[in-house]
């Protein structure tokens, strides 16, 4: 914003107080797990299509939510939602209700409605780029969050904010491949996928199955998906329970499914925890309930709490900034003592 020169200091004084306190604070801070501050390898700044927004101008923020079905979601959308409000966005949210057509839909809504930036978490991995060129085509930059797309064409969106899927797989079977090194006989191990396609899935399947591999005794008997919902949890280790015999370990690819599948294991008179090692991933504050009583035996974080990330790097795209084309939330793991002693204070 420019001040009209050879203005009175006194009206010039007044009249950029006025249009400064319509610009938004931070409203966050500074991302965890990365930021946006320093340029990583292989950074791109926003397509000189995009045109910055005037200091003066209101932000307008276009998400589409992947849908309610976790309590990790509805806390990665009460964060998005909170943290656009303190950053004194106009946010414009929708919920895809975990179907990809909706939230294509969604986003050519926001590019009609020519918003600042749009942000999501796909569905699914693939499918993306017809609509990510005609954002990009309309100068409107796009951030993904949680979740990544397939894309080869990295320039459809300026960064993605998230976890390592991968990671979190490998941290779940190093625990379970730390736990059974000394097995002299098989471990039948049930795996809970989470929604078929997503990033989350595949990635978490991944990492599990490269590091349980160095020990033949650890074998992945049954593998199906449970679409990241209690419900669908449930059933499904109901199907596992009544096709095996002998079950050791399940791994869970979140929280919500794990809580499913023990109630399913109750229900079968089995003891969850003790009877079936349950590893699962997410750390919402129910599944902490669960480790703390010693039903879920070691969680593995994914922190929906992007909020304040996602604001601060809808600012830098704004003003043209650089900012990394990755950039990765830091978590913890908990094993169900380590969960007992962090319940008081969890705020999802």
């Amino acid at each position: 914003m420019k001040a009209t020169k050879k203005m009175g200091f006194v009206l010039a004084a007044s009249f950029m107080m006025l249009f400064s306190a319509a610009c938004g604070n931070s409203g966050g801070g500074s991302p965890s797990g990365g930021g946006t501050a320093a340029p990583a390898a292989g950074n791109t700044t926003a397509p000189k299509t995009q045109a910055t927004a005037p200091a003066d101008k209101k932000i307008t923020l276009g998400f589409a939510q992947v849908g309610a079905e976790s309590g990790w979601r509805t806390a990665n959308t009460k964060s998005i939602q909170d943290s656009a409000k303190e950053a004194g966005f106009d946010l414009k949210f929708s919920d895809a209700q975990q179907k990809q057509e909706n939230q294509i839909k969604a986003i050519r809504t926001y590019i009609q409605q020519k918003v600042d930036v749009i942000s999501f978490s796909p569905v699914v991995e693939s499918g993306w780029d017809t609509v990510l060129k005609e954002a990009k085509d309309a100068g409107i930059p796009v951030i993904l969050t949680d979740r990544s797309v397939d894309s080869k064409d990295t320039s459809l969106y300026a960064t993605f904010i998230g976890s390592d899927f991968v990671e979190e797989g490998k941290r779940a079977g190093k625990w379970v491949a730390d736990k059974y090194k000394d097995a002299k006989e098989d471990v039948n191990i049930v795996e809970l996928q989470g929604t078929t396609g997503s990033a989350p899935a595949n990635d978490r399947k991944a990492g599990f199955a490269e590091t349980i591999k160095g020990n033949a005794h650890l074998k992945i008997i049954a593998s199906q998906t449970g679409d990241f919902t209690r419900a669908k949890g449930k059933e499904v280790m109901q199907a596992f329970l009544k096709a095996n015999k002998k079950i050791d370990v399940l791994y869970a690819h979140n929280d919500d499914m794990a809580l499913g599948a023990i109630q399913a294991i109750e229900a079968a008179g089995l003891k969850p925890g003790k009877d079936i090692v349950i590893v699962s991933v997410d750390g919402v504050k129910d599944g902490f309930v669960a480790a703390s009583e010693g039903k879920i035996n070691f969680i593995v974080e994914c922190n929906p709490l992007l909020g304040p990330q996602l604001m601060q790097a809808v600012r830098d795209v704004v003003a043209g900034k650089q900012i990394p084309k990755r950039i990765v939330t830091e978590e913890g793991v908990f094993t169900s003592e380590d969960a007992k002693k962090a319940l008081p204070n969890r705020q999802y």
